[in-house]
């Protein structure tokens, strides 16, 4: 592309300056963004250990839906149990 670019020319008393300010702001902007690289990864620690209860809870309460094993096992009258000891 065709863009505009601006040179400014700065009193080296004032380019020493911004470049301080920046190298501030830089420091600020990555200690922020490991914090909250640390507050995502807690949330999601959080996350995948309240999904694995409500999957112990629901499975707990019969509430998921049977595996294909299982539904063909309850179909014949045989139990999980009994189809695992025949497996080979």
């Amino acid at each position: 592309g065709t863009g505009i670019r601006l040179l400014v020319r700065m009193e080296p008393k004032h380019s020493a300056e911004m470049s301080k300010h920046l190298d501030k702001q830089n420091q600020a902007l990555m200690e922020t963004y490991r914090a909250m690289s640390h507050e995502l990864h807690k949330v999601q620690v959080e996350e995948e250990t309240i999904m694995r209860k409500l999957y112990e809870l629901m499975s707990a309460e019969g509430l998921l839906p049977k595996r294909k094993k299982e539904s063909q096992a309850q179909k014949t009258g045989k139990s999980t149990q009994e189809n695992k000891e025949l497996e080979p």
